[in-house]
């Protein structure tokens, strides 16, 4: 896939740089086999960005309000937003 002018390689990044693009995930609809979804739990969200950092596809995004949320059209349901969550605002809910 060819990549943008903007848009960096994990070979451009910097020790400790974090890459917040979805990674095999950009190219395909990969939310449509998982199994569980992540849900959030606004009230109690301290808007750490954990999550963000942890999510293995980049797939977790800021939203309009500051608070974290999974684009459900690439997550895969790993679930290890959740685990990461410092507060334990997300939780795994199995796919409908």
């Amino acid at each position: 896939m060819p990549k943008a002018d903007n848009e960096l390689t994990w070979r451009d990044l910097e020790i400790g740089g974090i890459v917040t693009t979805p990674g095999s995930a950009a190219a395909y609809r990969t939310g449509d086999w998982r199994s569980q979804r992540p849900e959030y739990d606004f009230s109690r969200c301290i808007k750490c960005g954990m999550c963000q950092m942890y999510c293995p596809e980049g797939c977790v995004k800021k939203n309009a309000d500051g608070y974290f949320e999974a684009d459900l059209y690439h997550c895969k349901g790993c679930g290890i937003c959740a685990r990461e969550c410092p507060v334990w605002v997300i939780s795994m809910k199995e796919e409908a």
